[in-house]
């Protein structure tokens, strides 16, 4: 009489874990620090020579770390379930970003610049948001009853 074993394999970590959460939270780090950066640029642009052009490229990574939150609420919310108010969070984040830029072409600094204080505002708020409950052990993107 044979013995027939049956071996189990490992199971495999997906992409249910906390890493989905850290990418969220770095891209709203990633998107705060630039419209910091966007901001003290923005002195530099009054004082030195040299601030329009950082201020041109600041404007340019502003807007790909504004898509790069979008990228990562969809990816965050896609495999758990969980609640999409950051994705809509996110794509109105991109909206504000674009409507920005358009001002800042159209050189119009009356709007330009309290549009940017408000988005530096929104996007601290948002960080916040996700590292809050998560400095506490809540998880941040899943639905309240």
């Amino acid at each position: 009489m044979a013995v027939q074993t049956t071996r189990t394999t490992p199971a495999k970590p997906t992409s249910r874990g906390p890493g989905r959460f850290a990418f969220l939270q770095v891209s709203i780090a990633l998107q705060t620090l630039t419209l910091f950066f966007q901001a003290v640029s923005a002195g530099l642009l009054l004082s030195t020579s040299y601030g329009e052009a950082l201020h041109g490229v600041g404007a340019r990574v502003m807007y790909g770390a504004s898509m790069l939150y979008v990228l990562a609420a969809v990816l965050a919310w896609r495999p758990g379930g969980g609640s999409p108010r950051p994705i809509a969070y996110a794509s109105g984040f991109l909206l504000l970003a674009s409507v920005q830029v358009i001002l800042g072409i159209a050189h119009m600094p009356a709007l330009h610049v309290p549009l940017g204080v408000l988005m530096f505002g929104l996007s601290v708020l948002a960080l916040g948001q996700v590292l809050l409950p998560a400095a506490r052990g809540a998880h941040p993107l899943r639905r309240v009853p």
